[in-house]
Order: C-alpha cells, then sequence, then structure tokens
C-alpha cells in the first residue's frame, strides 16, 4: 500500500471538501478529521517501518518531470520517519486551539491549514531535489495568507509580506545549488540527477562541494532562521497568529534541510566550513538567550527562546557524529511539541485575555491552573530539565560539543543559565502575584480539547524523558550511516 501517498492525497482532498461545502462550521470538523486520519497513516507509516535498516524504506516512485529525469520520488528513514506523527498531532492541536477563536472565512482558513500540512509532509518524504523545493516554496503560499488575514496585531500585512520575500529570496540559492547538484552528477548522456539516493551515491567533485555547501546553507538558514536571517521571526510571532506561529517555532524545517541535503550531499565542504557552522551556533544560542532576557511579551520571549534552541541544533549538527546528530533530531522533535504545545497555550491565553504582554497579565496561575502547569512542563522541557524529552537531546548535544568545541560548549551552557532566567522570570509575572487585570481573574481554564492536546504532549515528553531510546534506536542506524559519511 502507497502509505506516503496516501499521507499526501488525504489532506488536499480534505481541503478541497472543507472549502467547497457550504456550511462554514462544519470546516473545522472536516479539518479535524482529515487530520486525525492523517495521523493514523503515519502511525502505520511508524508501524510497517524497520528501525534496524540504515537506507531509506517505503519508496514510491514514478515519472514526474520525465524530459529533465526529476521524479515523484518520496520515502523515509530513521532521521525524518517521526516527523510525520509529531508535526500532524501539531497541526490537530493548531486546528483544536483555532476551534472558537477563528469565525472570519473559516473554510478558507482551516484549508490553507490543511495545505500547509501537506506541504511540511512532503519536505520530510521527499527524495528528489525538485520535488523537496515544490513543497518548500509550496508551504509559504498558506503561511502568507494566514498571517496577513488572522494575525492579531496591525502590522500582520507588514509581517506576512517580509516573510514571504525573505523566504523567497532563501529559495534563490537553495534552488540554484539543486541544479548544480543535478549537473554536478550529470550522465554521460547528459541527462541530469536530481534524486536523492542517487545524489548521496555519487560524490560530488570536490571543486564543486563548496558552492553547493554554501548555496543550500543560506537557502536553510533564512527559514532555520539563524542570526543574522532571524528577523522575520520575532515580527511574525507578534503579528500572526499565535496558533500558526506554533508550526513556525515548532517545525525547523530549515535545520531538517541542513540534516538531509547540505551536509551529506557536500561532506566535504561542510567539513571545510565546520567553522562557520559553528560559529552560526555559537551565536545564536547567545543572542538569542540574552534577546530573550530583555523581553516583557511571552510571544517575542519564545520567539528568541527558538532561536537560541535551533543555535544548539545547528552546534550538534556541526559536530558530524552520531550523538550530535541523534540529540539535533531528538530536539527538533522536542520543539515539535514543547514550543508548538507552549505557544499552542498562548494562543489559549491570548484568546481569553486579549494580550500576552506581561503588563496585562499576573495572577493567571489562580484562575487558568491547568494552563500554567502545562505551560511550565513545556518551558522546563525546553530548559532541558531531567524526567523530559529535553533532558537527553540537550545532554547529547552537549557532550557532542564539548568533544570538539570547548568555547562552543561552555557557550551553549551558558545559553542554558540565561534559558533558565529568562523563561523562570517572565513565567513568575505573568502566572503568579496579584492578578490586577479583572479579565485574567475572570479567566476560564483549559477547556477539554484543549487540555487533552495539552495531555497528550506532556505525556509524549515524560515518555521520551524517561525512556529516550525508543526514539534514539530509530534513528541511531540511519544516524550512524549519516555520520560515516562525514570521516
Amino acid at each position: 500500500m502507497p502509505l506516503l501517498s496516501l499521507l499526501f492525497l488525504t489532506l488536499p482532498l480534505g481541503a478541497a471538501l472543507t472549502w467547497l461545502l457550504p456550511r462554514p462550521e462544519w470546516a473545522k470538523r472536516i479539518a479535524l478529521a482529515t487530520a486525525l486520519i492523517d495521523l493514523a497513516i503515519a502511525l502505520a507509516v511508524v508501524i510497517s517501518f524497520d528501525p534496524s535498516q540504515p537506507g531509506f524504506q517505503l519508496v514510491e516512485q514514478a515519472r514526474w518531470i520525465p524530459s529533465l529525469n526529476i521524479q515523484y520520488l518520496v520515502g523515509v528513514d530513521g532521521i525524518s520517519l517521526l516527523f510525520l506523527p509529531s508535526s500532524i498531532l501539531l497541526f490537530i492541536g493548531v486546528i483544536l486551539a483555532s476551534w472558537n477563536s477563528v469565525t472570519t472565512l473559516p473554510r478558507l482558513y482551516y484549508s490553507l491549514l490543511l495545505v500547509l500540512e501537506t506541504a511540511t509532509l512532503g519536505i520530510f518524504c521527499s527524495l528528489d531535489t525538485m520535488l523537496f523545493f515544490f513543497f518548500w516554496e509550496l508551504s509559504l503560499i498558506p503561511i502568507y495568507f494566514l498571517v496577513s488575514l488572522w494575525g492579531m496585531g496591525p502590522n500582520r500585512r507588514y509581517a506576512a509580506v517580509k516573510y514571504i520575500l525573505v523566504m523567497v529570496a532563501g529559495g534563490v540559492p537553495l534552488l540554484f545549488g539543486f541544479i548544480l547538484l543535478a549537473f554536478g552528477h550529470a550522465t554521460n548522456g547528459g541527462e541530469l540527477v536530481f534524486d536523492l539516493p542517487t545524489l548521496l551515491a555519487t560524490p560530488l567533485p570536490a571543486k564543486m562541494q563548496l558552492a553547493v555547501f554554501l548555496l543550500l546553507l543560506l537557502g536553510f538558514a533564512v527559514k532555520i532562521p539563524v542570526f543574522p536571517l532571524h528577523t522575520w521571526l520575532p515580527l511574525v510571532a507578534m503579528e500572526g497568529p499565535a496558533a500558526v506561529i506554533a508550526l513556525l517555532v515548532g517545525i525547523k524545517l530549515g535545520a531538517y534541510g541542513l540534516i538531509r541535503f547540505a551536509i551529506p550531499l557536500a561532506p566535504e565542504a561542510a567539513q571545510q566550513m565546520h567553522w562557520l557552522l559553528v560559529a552560526l551556533g555559537t551565536v545564536g544560542v547567545i543572542y538569542g538567550a540574552i534577546a530573550a532576557l530583555a523581553q516583557t511579551n511571552l510571544r517575542r520571549m519564545l520567539a528568541y527562546a527558538s532561536l537560541s534552541h535551533v543555535g544548539l541544533v545547528v552546534l550538534g549538527i556541526a559536530s558530524f557524529d552520531l550523538q550530535g546528530l541523534q540529540g539535533s533530531v531528538l530536539q527538533l522533535l522536542n520543539f515539535t511539541l514543547a514550543a508548538g504545545g507552549g505557544f499552542l497555550l498562548i494562543s489559549a491565553l491570548h484568546h481569553r485575555i486579549g494580550s500576552t504582554d506581561l503588563l496585562s497579565l499576573g495572577g493567571a496561575a489562580r484562575s487558568m491552573p491547568l494552563l500554567a502547569s502545562f505551560f511550565l512542563l513545556f518551558g522546563f522541557t525546553g530548559m532541558g530539565m531531567p524526567g523530559t524529552s529535553g533532558f537527553p537531546a540537550e545532554l547529547l548535544i552537549l557532550i557532542s560539543i564539548f568533544n570538539h568545541h570547548i568555547g562552543a560548549g561552555l557557550a551553549a551552557l551558558f545559553s542554558m543559565v540565561l534559558g533558565a532566567a529568562y523563561f523562570l522570570g517572565l513565567y513568575r509575572q505573568a502566572f503568579f502575584g496579584p492578578a490586577t487585570n479583572p479579565v485574567v481573574a475572570d479567566a476560564m481554564d483549559l477547556r477539554p480539547r484543549e487540555l487533552g492536546i495539552a495531555m497528550l504532549f506532556a505525556l509524549i515528553i515524560l515518555i521520551v524523558g524517561f525512556y529516550p531510546a525508543a526514539v534514539l534506536d530509530v534513528i541511531q542506524p540511519a544516524g550512524e550511516a549519516w555520520a560515516a559519511r562525514l570521516k
């Protein structure tokens, strides 16, 4: 059974049904049902996967643009597998978080969410560089409309335009890098090569690797994001709908692209430019933490915190070993649950209070103890507290960093201290103390559907925190093959 193709076909069909049915109140139910069906398919993919094998599995192939040798080629390995169910879970959370807050054009809103989910899953499954680029660019369209039409801030349209322009600009070097790869691997008959397995099996000439690596790094760095290409993130986090921003913060497609394409396709250049990756990661962890420490709004704090956390992931990737990769992939999965879940709770808080600024909060834990408790757990996960899934991820990354760069490791440890300072400081001001705002004192706690998704996220975080081997064993065979290319 073509399970991966079913993942892609289910969502556009659900989007079309959501858009075409005449009653707007059906839109959210159809979108939720579609996402749940997709989750069941993703779990079937996980069950069908053999974690002991390092290569791509469940591969599906068909001719797409024959004259250019571009194919519909999809598959998963241990690195990409778990991103499928975790991403779908976050989309389900976004749908539930939007249940009562989206009253304008609900059919369009939920249709766009399903299109964005299609593009996201396509990015994780694509084994053809042009197919990957198709899904990469497709993801921009729904985000533009979701931010500009349903954003919370007065400058939401400006934020949406800035986002799309920055991402399109980042797509140019990415496309150029893929085309250069295709020409570099062209067969004797002049046939271009775009499929990832063939690209991995035939090393690129050393003289071309540096250009390819820098082009791909630039394209992915915009979306990771790394300093100084991060300026779109705090702006969109403040102006866009918080539930949708959970997807941008929780699903780090740029970091995945770095792991999947940039480093394994140009391993010699990656090692040559190792210093650049370390520098980007080190600056990111420090700058993001210091910037988060200065914020007085929970949304901006989480945006800068994600910048610091993804800098740690870049450092883990730059270690070029199994432990660094395992920690980085696990940390990326953590973002989906912890950072994404945190933004979903902020969406619920904004819907009740009308603001996420500290001046409007205070004493929120008295009226919303469940929301405050789950937000604290997700924050502890970001801090890498023992018992949460953040602990094994950060431990693996730190050990890997210290094996290669003492200075970068010390910077990462310092950022963790700052991370505890900015999170606990803002948490105390937002959720404890006197409730000076009457709206906060009378606010409703989590509704059953909000509580359900928060409990599910928390359960997964705790299970992986106490038994990380469940995830690490899946990543290990593919991770070993990835690291072997860099030796």
